[in-house]
């Protein structure tokens, strides 16, 4: 059993131990998604990032997300981050994580949740993550971070257009 809630100043270091962990992270990347954490934090009246905490029973944090709408969309979301503690992948975490967020943003008039990722092996298993929750595969930009290294889009429409144009 987890709980989801807002990020608590106590938990960025441990996800920042989690990101460094998952061994997929650069550590531009880790510092990047720490600023975002910082942002949150430190600027209650921000709208740009909304950050959540999953925690074990025993008071761990086991892994978060950060998602905000898109700017210059009406409806869509960016899903920015999403990682949960190598010891405690493949149990249901993360998509507990990505189910919370979808309804989160759902409930905020919200529609469609985008996420990037890398084409590059070590990627694999978030691809398979994203397709596993009825994500598809919106484009692929060829070469997109390096050569070899291709842009993957994703998408999830989680509710139904709600105005009329």
């Amino acid at each position: 059993m987890i709980n989801i809630q807002k990020i608590r100043p106590a938990d960025k270091e441990p996800i920042r131990k989690i990101l460094e962990e998952t061994s997929v992270f650069t550590s531009d990347e880790v510092s990047v998604a720490i600023e975002l954490i910082d942002i949150f934090l430190n600027n209650p009246n921000q709208k740009d990032y909304i950050i959540n905490s999953a925690i074990s029973e025993d008071g761990k944090v086991l892994g978060y997300y950060c998602i905000g709408p898109t700017p210059m969309t009406t409806g869509t979301y960016d899903l920015y981050w999403i990682a949960v503690n190598p010891s405690t992948q493949k149990k249901g975490i993360g998509k507990e994580l990505l189910s919370h967020a979808e309804s989160l943003i759902g409930k905020t008039a919200g529609r469609l949740i985008v996420a990037e990722t890398s084409s590059q092996p070590k990627y694999e298993n978030t691809r398979k993550f994203y397709l596993s929750a009825q994500y598809k595969e919106l484009a692929r930009i060829k070469d997109y971070y390096k050569i070899g290294d291709d842009l993957v889009v994703y998408g999830k429409y989680v509710s139904q257009f709600r105005d009329s144009q």
